[in-house]
């Protein structure tokens, strides 16, 4: 792992980006030497390089914006070969419209279509390799859990579900005075010093996962293992770093005044909000169609006089209240018997609005909420008063997630799928703190580019 501007990012990911960016550009390179083989190219060589990087820049970013990338992807929607055709299908679109728009850089037909097909048998090889090799025990972090009780049996099923696996934990140490809830032959018994026993068994990271901070932790031992190059790590910073999340049974007020982030100075707010108002301008450039369609389906559905848009009353940064604009997606009379929780098949939902709210497109008015300054494109969801006072009331640190502006999406909506009751809430709060904790352009960025992930396989909301 290494942190890009407080971001985790997998180094064996990264380095696959790069190697299939690489992939991309000699596609296109290659695909040109072979469509005019020994006879005279169209092109010169500047020109073939120029539209190597356009290919190899738009086909990279696609694959990301898929989710091709996305560490947390696991066996249950992984799906290669079909991510693979849409993000290659959205790519050529985006390639194709840059060769119309400027035609300096295109390329003929030919030469587009070999190095398409180079390019998709490249990536499906290059993943086999990184799939067959990612995954070899040589790579992983072994790491060992101080702690045999309840956190401690939580961290065994972080990684199973993971495609790319980066840590293997070699053991668990039962500290005295805890409840043992591990099997037998998951604990490793000490017999002599720490420092051995991690020589032993080769370990780089030791987790503490004690469930009571009260028990006795042997901190002497625990140096003398830091300083030899093993890395000590407590649990919140584990699921920080594995998870991307903020886990909530481990959190103290503490930590917050003492770990690093949660920085919101005025530059990184000045830049968040540029940002903000260019990422809405550009949605609104390209989604006025989408909106004036929606528009006049919800007219011939519901009639000329039935509303459009759906005004809602949010919570919004530091608790201020403000009124969220959506497309109507629900009957008139949806909460005739007051606030409901909304249901992933709702029967309250219109069948235009069914449409729209799979596509997000039900979403789109709040631009004109980020535009005035009331939301922001990326930041956590925003939440009915009426579901908020009980949530702060019930759930530690919810308001937490107020520190920030709300958003049109988020990384709660890009890690987390559907929630429709208040588990969900608990879950997604993990990540929307870990959002607020961490927040920056390079983050934004990230989230916007995999929203386009979210909308096509109808991920969270």
């Amino acid at each position: 792992m290494i942190r890009v501007f407080k971001h985790y990012i997998s180094s064996a990911y990264l380095s696959l980006i790069v190697a299939e960016w690489l992939i991309f550009f000699l596609a296109m390179y290659w695909g040109s030497d072979v469509r005019f083989m020994k006879l005279d190219s169209w092109y010169s060589e500047q020109d073939i390089i120029e539209a190597s990087i356009i290919f190899s820049a738009i086909l990279s970013l696609s694959a990301v914006s898929i989710g091709l990338y996305r560490r947390s992807l696991d066996w249950d929607d992984y799906h290669l070969a079909l991510r693979v055709c849409v993000s290659f299908a959205l790519g050529s679109v985006v390639i194709i419209s840059i060769f119309y728009l400027f035609p300096k850089y295109a390329v003929a037909r030919s030469v587009f279509i070999y190095a398409i097909i180079f390019a998709f048998v490249g990536l499906m090889l290059s993943r086999y390799v990184f799939y067959h090799f990612a995954n070899t025990d040589n790579l992983k972090r072994r790491v060992l859990v101080m702690g045999a009780g309840n956190k401690a049996h939580q961290l065994l099923t972080i990684n199973n579900s993971y495609i790319l696996k980066g840590f293997d934990i070699k053991g668990f140490i039962d500290v005295p005075g805890g409840v043992r809830l591990l099997d037998e032959d998951k604990i490793i018994e000490q017999t002599g010093t720490l420092a051995e026993l991690v020589l032993e068994h080769n370990i780089d990271e030791i987790v503490i996962a004690l469930d009571e901070r009260r028990m006795n932790m042997p901190l002497q031992e625990l140096l003398d293992c830091k300083v030899t190059g093993v890395k000590v790590m407590d649990l919140l910073s584990f699921y920080e770093r594995e998870q991307s999340l903020v886990l909530l049974d481990s959190l103290t007020l503490s930590w917050f005044l003492f770990s690093d982030g949660f920085d919101f100075s005025g530059l990184k707010v000045h830049a968040k909000r540029t940002v903000d108002v260019l990422a809405s301008l550009g949605l609104l450039l390209v989604a006025w169609p989408f909106m004036l369609l929606a528009t006049l389906a919800i007219l011939l559905e519901s009639g000329f006089n039935a509303p459009i848009l759906y005004k809602q009353i949010r919570v919004g940064e530091g608790g201020k209240l403000f009124a969220v604009m959506k497309f109507r997606s629900m009957r008139t009379d949806a909460e005739k018997d007051g606030a409901q929780w909304a249901q992933k098949n709702d029967s309250r939902v219109t069948r235009v609005g069914g449409f729209i709210r799979k596509c997000r497109i039900d979403e789109l008015p709040q631009i004109f909420n980020v535009l005035n300054g009331d939301m922001s494109f990326v930041g956590p969801r925003p939440e009915r008063p009426e579901f908020v006072e009980g949530f702060e009331e019930r759930i530690p640190f919810y308001a937490e997630r107020h520190r920030v502006k709300p958003g049109i999406t988020g990384w709660a909506q890009l890690c987390y799928p559907y929630g429709a009751n208040e588990q969900d809430t608990i879950n997604k709060l993990q990540y929307d703190l870990y959002y607020v904790k961490n927040h920056s352009l390079f983050l934004d960025i990230s989230i916007i580019i995999g929203t386009v992930e979210v909308i096509l396989w109808g991920r969270g909301r």
